[in-house]
């Protein structure tokens, strides 16, 4: 699949997606329509527990392909592309597994959006951070950062196309480790095996309860979680996590 504009390899239950677009992966829609059926797939796998999300070369991802913007003279162009650019997110933050944001260089635009999607944050140390669209006569992207930073950063970053380099954000607690560009993947790697010795399914309602709780009061995201656990309490996975722990065992989940 090394041809492919976003390449998907699964071992040991780790899917690695990577931006494949080169010199600066910019999405077009091909590219848009590619990473939201490789999630929708890695959602629906039985054999994936946790995805990392990388790019290939020297740069994660530029942004939007401003080559690729739609017509405003075309009737419907514009809603179609704004469907498509919603999705490109909301399918890894969707994503019934957990996902890893391994950022291997610059992150701009839209490839900051990617990330914002992502549960778990890694960056290299050449890695910077960005939302220029500012300085191309837009004016996208706040939603996004707002999940990121403080509202003083963001705004600077929103109202002037600012460039954060990762090793601001590590110390600044955004992101998890800030490291040498050939260890990215391998600390990534890392807590992504730590998740897969999970429980899938107890992995899964995890997923979906870190999503949801965003959204509710307290009272209401506390009592949604009760639920969950009643219902992971009757899986056979939640028995053998029980006698694991009392035998003192790795346990041998099932996902079921």
């Amino acid at each position: 699949m090394s041809g492919d504009i976003v390449t998907l390899e699964v071992s040991d239950h780790i899917a690695l997606v990577t931006l494949n677009r080169p010199p600066v992966n910019a999405l077009d829609r091909a590219m848009r329509d590619r990473i939201v059926a490789v999630f929708d797939e890695i959602s629906e796998r039985s054999d994936v527990r946790v995805a990392i999300l990388t790019g290939a070369g020297k740069v994660f991802c530029s942004g939007a392909d401003l080559k690729d913007r739609p017509d405003p003279a075309k009737i419907g162009a514009f809603h179609s592309h704004n469907r498509i650019t919603r999705e490109t997110g909301n399918c890894i933050r969707e994503c019934s597994k957990p996902v890893i944001a391994a950022i291997n260089g610059v992150a701009l635009g839209a490839g900051v959006g990617l990330m914002a999607s992502c549960d778990i944050f890694y960056a290299c140390e050449e890695a910077v951070f960005g939302m220029p669209e500012i300085n191309v006569g837009l004016a996208g992207g706040a939603a996004m950062l707002n999940t990121l930073f403080g509202r003083s950063l963001m705004r600077r970053m929103f109202f002037t196309g600012y460039r954060v380099p990762a090793a601001e954000l590590y110390r600044l607690g955004i992101i998890e480790a800030c490291t040498t560009k050939e260890n990215l993947i391998p600390e990534a790697m890392k807590i992504a095996r730590e998740i897969a010795s999970k429980s899938p399914i107890a992995m899964e309602y995890a997923k979906n309860a870190a999503n949801m709780v965003e959204l509710m009061p307290p009272r209401d995201a506390y009592r949604f979680e009760q639920n969950i656990t009643m219902a992971l309490s009757k899986t056979e996975d939640a028995k053998e996590a029980r006698m694991a722990f009392l035998e003192k065992r790795t346990p041998v989940f099932k996902g079921r």
